[in-house]
């Protein structure tokens, strides 16, 4: 607007003139926290501790597990919430050209290159005011010190098995007392956060008190997988052309290489395989984008969905870290397909969680069956979703994956019939990579 026709009055005595660092800090967190608050952290149903407003923000330590689509803005909404954060961001990925789209804080000069180093040296250029330290390399790679010095973990991670992984991981940290009641100094909160397409979750978990990732493991549809004899012998659609050629040409043709899922020259002999594999039986519609989603297995993503989801994950952070409001109980739900439109519920922790509860699982099977087929049915294709269960009974280690020696000694028990290796009503131990640390426990009795 220009100066023309406006008119000017002096400034009253109670006119506020606002300078530029003034209204820095009210546009800042900083201003909610200096002021008393009607629904501080202890007034909410997960009050974790009580608000002072008297008392600045102390420094707090954060971890962000990835730094892809959801990794990237919850990097930029924790340095642009203006309180002391030290934060860490730990990523294996390095940049993509097609993570350019949506992953704000990369480059096509940064193509190659780390996603957490670029990540944290963007944040730290564009918010000198706070710290971020870039780790590369598996999340798994890490030990239990490394998860144990962080006041909070927010996870940005796309994969279920790494999900599951990262709960047992930090529930497992809780320890009690001599009462036997749980220490809060050991109890580290995840905020997990996911998306697919145009619909998101937010999840506040807080290890032995709500519900965990595992406990609602039931809610996520099983991976996709094709039928071997499907791809092999009588594909029907353009995806069942790309695992053949993915699954089964590429090993037999190239038996000493192992598949680069990032390799352009990998996946572009993956779609000229199926795209012959496609014309010889009259199927359409396999290209070179498709080829990509199919072997990494890439959902489709959406950057607004990213920054809703990285605001609702930040949100609880930080309202967990300072106190001055209430969590969320503790589940939210973002769909945004056909409208905007959320809701909130809790998710109530279940009684035979592997990694929260401590009850035994109890199991009845037929007599009949076999040790490797009680693995195939009850442990990996059942709602545990075990990956690579190793068992142990208390008079026998009944099947062990590691190390290939024991692995080699124990396998002949896989053919045997599991009621000659156990007595019923045995309780047995069962490990798995993706429960890290969790040992399961299972009665086992058997059907007359």
């Amino acid at each position: 607007m220009s100066e023309v026709g406006m008119v000017k009055r002096p400034l009253e005595s109670d006119d506020m003139v606002i300078d530029s660092s003034d209204q820095q800090q009210r546009i800042s967190l900083n201003t909610l926290l200096s002021r008393p608050s009607e629904f501080g952290n202890e007034t909410g149903p997960l009050a974790c501790g009580e608000f002072d407003p008297s008392t600045p923000p102390q420094s707090k330590k954060v971890l962000v597990v990835g730094a892809g689509g959801l990794g990237c803005e919850i990097l930029k909404d924790l340095a642009l919430s203006s309180i002391p954060l030290n934060v860490h961001v730990i990523d294996l990925d390095t940049i993509d050209v097609t993570n350019l789209n949506r992953q704000f804080l990369f480059r096509q000069k940064d193509v190659g290159k780390s996603k957490a180093e670029t990540a944290a040296a963007f944040i730290r250029q564009r918010c000198p005011w706070i710290q971020v330290t870039p780790h590369v390399g598996n999340i798994q790679d890490k030990n239990l010190d490394f998860y144990r010095q962080f006041d909070a973990v927010i996870s940005g991670l796309d994969n279920i098995e790494a999900r599951r992984w990262l709960n047992a991981t930090i529930v497992g940290l809780v320890d009690t007392d001599d009462d036997g009641d749980l220490d809060p100094s050991t109890i580290i909160p995840i905020v997990d956060g996911g998306t697919e397409g145009f619909s998101g979750q937010a999840r506040l978990i807080l290890p032995k008190i709500t519900s965990c990732f595992e406990c609602t493991i039931d809610s996520f549809p099983p991976p996709r997988a094709f039928p071997l004899c499907t791809i092999a012998e009588t594909p029907r659609r353009p995806e069942h052309c790309i695992a053949y050629a993915y699954i089964l040409q590429f090993p037999r043709e190239f038996p000493d290489t192992v598949l680069d899922k990032d390799s352009p020259e990998h996946l572009q002999w993956i779609y000229q395989q199926a795209a012959k594999r496609a014309e010889q039986y009259g199927i359409a519609g396999v290209t070179y984008m498709m080829t990509m989603g199919v072997v990494k297995n890439i959902i489709p993503a959406v950057a607004s969905t990213n920054a809703i989801i990285a605001a609702a994950c930040v949100n609880e952070a930080i309202k967990y870290l300072t106190f001055f409001s209430q969590n969320m109980n503790s589940y939210m739900m973002y769909m945004g397909a056909q409208s905007i439109h959320s809701h909130t519920f809790a998710y109530e922790p279940s009684e035979d969680c592997p990694v929260c509860s401590a009850s035994v699982r109890k199991m009845t099977v037929p007599a009949t069956i076999t040790l490797n087929q009680f693995i195939q049915t009850h442990l990996k294709d059942s709602s545990l979703r075990l990956s690579s269960p190793s068992l142990v009974s208390p008079s026998q280690t009944l099947y062990m994956v590691k190390p290939a020696a024991l692995e080699l000694a124990t396998r002949p028990n896989l053919d045997k019939l599991l009621s000659t290796l156990i007595q019923p009503g045995e309780e047995i131990t069962v490990t798995d990579p993706t429960l890290h640390g969790i040992h399961v426990g299972l009665a086992i009795t058997f059907e007359n």
